[in-house]
């Protein structure tokens, strides 16, 4: 789950969730980001999914009201990826 500039969260699936975050800001991939959204930050991940569940896991994510994947968020301790120019 990523972070986006205007405070929304975008949900999508990565084998390379590093490589996917930096892509979105290239403007590579989802139109989600070239809307005047930019990524800031990765606030949650999960691994251990095949293909066909991290698909069903993210419509699922995608379908909980945002103060649950605020929780979620808050409850995440992997280091996130941030975008360095972001200002603080």
């Amino acid at each position: 789950m990523i972070r986006a500039s205007d405070r929304s969260l975008y949900t999508g699936i990565s084998t390379d969730v590093e490589r996917r975050f930096h892509q979105h800001q290239r403007g590579v991939g989802a139109k989600y980001f070239h809307a005047g959204r930019r990524p800031e930050a990765v606030v949650f991940r999960e691994g251990g999914h095949d293909r066909a569940s991290a698909s069903r896991r993210e419509a699922a994510i995608k379908k909980l009201p945002r103060s649950e994947k605020l929780r979620m968020a808050e409850t995440f301790t992997d280091t996130p990826c941030e975008n360095p120019r972001r200002e603080k």
